[in-house]
């Protein structure tokens, strides 16, 4: 089965790490089937312990330069990217339904709702404020930094992937955290 895409660089055959798209180190690929025919859709790199191992260091070099980025630079990037699937949201759709079977009506549909959370995220990320709380005292003041915790691996369920990743990875962003 040949995907009609208006950007065909939207599907991605390799792993994303640190900075690259690389193969699987064994060359081993998997494919990819559209449940509901079992013609594949595409072969895509089969990575295993050591590619996961590197994606982790490479998270872990991120992370004091993502975190000292400003609040405003991570709201937009992460209104960018929302911008980017609302561009594409048509070809996103067609890959999600090719890819998991559900009716390209709900695709669309969960194409605009992991975007929502991008959306929100993106403007949550200006708001991420201290708190001052009541102190037991008058002599003492409590004051709460809000500061990012570390990297964040994302593990999401099948059948929602696009909204599920959004879900998790764009309050990670907001907050100054590499995932």
């Amino acid at each position: 089965m040949t995907l009609q895409l208006n950007d065909a660089s939207l599907l991605k055959y390799q792993a994303y790490i640190d900075g690259h798209w690389v193969s699987a180190d064994n060359g081993k690929t998997l494919t990819v089937t559209n449940p509901v025919d079992d013609s594949p859709l595409a072969e895509v790199a089969s990575c295993g312990t050591e590619e996961t191992r590197r994606m982790i260091e490479a998270a872990n070099r991120a992370q004091p330069g993502w975190a000292a980025t400003t609040a405003k630079q991570r709201a937009t990037l992460l209104r960018d990217w929302y911008n980017l699937i609302i561009e594409h949201q048509e070809d996103l759709a067609r890959i999600l339904t090719a890819e998991q079977g559900k009716p390209l009506s709900e695709a669309r549909g969960e194409i605009l709702y992991g975007a929502s959370y991008l959306e929100w995220f993106a403007e949550e990320a200006k708001r991420l404020y201290g708190d001052l709380i009541p102190a037991p005292a008058s002599d003492k003041r409590l004051m709460v930094l809000k500061q990012p915790v570390g990297v964040v691996a994302c593990i999401t369920p099948w059948n929602f992937p696009c909204a599920m990743l959004a879900r998790k990875i764009a309050p990670a962003i907001a907050a100054g955290c590499a995932v």
